[in-house]
């Protein structure tokens, strides 16, 4: 299936130029050591759309994402997509949950993760979907469908350092480990911890593990949420009870997305009707020190941004999760060094 890619734009060495005469270099001033910054900007690449998909006629409803093992993982709808994150070459679609004689119809896909060799599927239908990454075979599944047992729906999910988080309806995130989910495991799992995420209804949310801390794009809450580990496995049990709440931050945009690499926490923020694609470092996001390296809602004044659902990145590629526009937009993110003479 041909893939649609963009050409990069032609303002983008004319920037660069205005952005060196700026530095205010001189040739009295060649002999002085130059001071260097780097300057990161992202450029669309190419998108993925459902005429991507099998025949090419039907829909893709894009929410979470996730990548692993250079696999593009998509919740679409009814079904999960999965994808070459390099060539972006569709491999497969997964309708449904497979183990022995069992099989269960996917619906209403909200998130997926990965996580030592298992995937991770939530569905707003009160289920989280566990099967093996190699084979995709089911491995087993927690709650049954039922909003009133295990989960009030499942609306993200992600599985770090022994421990599966699972966001609930209102302001409920269910922890788990993984070592209670087994072939042969119950599918009413009792939580281990719970957590409070002070505000919360329906949505799709976005949350990552990174350094210790469990940070969740809280959109309702209008703050990042981080919740450290070792507090929540020392007080797991009061928190059956009294959920652990967030450490919070004063922020004037609504979080959407988050996801953490080596360098950056990768976000998708909303303020008003403007959706940004922002890049903090990482180091920085985990003090909270909320400055981004990146920060854009269009690539390089077109092609505005849509509801951003789920971020994700391989290498200097960020996939973005465009609910609005129905496409994962594929972007490069460019770095250039510019010296700037003394």
């Amino acid at each position: 299936m041909e893939l649609t890619y963009k050409t990069i734009m032609n303002k983008i060495p004319f920037l660069l130029l205005v952005l060196c005469l700026f530095t205010n270099c001189s040739k009295d001033s060649a002999d002085a050591e130059p001071t260097t910054y780097n300057y990161y900007y992202p450029t669309e690449e190419a998108s993925i759309t459902a005429a991507q998909i099998g025949t090419g006629t039907g829909t893709l409803d894009p929410k979470g994402i996730t990548v692993a093992n250079e696999k593009l993982y998509v919740a679409n709808g009814d079904v999960l997509e999965v994808f070459n994150a390099v060539t972006l070459a569709h491999i497969k679609t997964i309708a449904e949950y497979k183990k022995g004689t069992t099989t269960i119809a996917f619906t209403k896909i909200s998130s997926v993760t990965v996580d030592n060799g298992r995937i991770y599927i939530g569905s707003v239908d009160s289920r989280l979907f566990v099967i093996d990454e190699a084979t995709n075979a089911g491995i087993n599944t927690v709650g049954n469908g039922q909003w009133w047992t295990t989960f009030v729906h499942v609306f993200g999910v992600v599985v770090r350092d022994g421990l599966v988080f699972v966001k609930e309806k209102e302001t409920s995130i269910k922890v788990f480990e993984t070592s209670q989910i087994t072939e042969t495991s119950d599918w009413n799992l009792k939580p281990i911890a719970r957590l409070n995420t002070l505000n919360g209804f329906d949505q799709v949310y976005s949350l990552d593990v990174d350094a210790g801390n469990l940070v969740v794009a809280g959109r309702d809450a209008k703050s990042y949420l981080y919740y450290n580990i070792a507090d929540i496995k020392a007080n797991a049990a009061k928190s059956l009870t009294e959920p652990i709440a967030p450490v919070t931050a004063t922020f004037d945009a609504k979080p959407i997305a988050v996801s953490f690499t080596k360098d950056w926490a990768v976000t998708s923020e909303n303020v008003g009707s403007t959706n940004y694609l922002r890049l903090y470092p990482k180091a920085d996001f985990m003090t909270r020190n909320f400055t981004p390296t990146v920060n854009a809602s269009d690539i390089l004044g077109q092609n505005p941004f849509g509801s951003i659902v789920g971020v994700a990145q391989l290498n200097d590629r960020l996939f973005l999760s465009d609910n609005t526009n129905k496409k994962i937009r594929v972007l490069k993110l460019n770095k250039s060094t510019i010296a700037e003479q003394k």
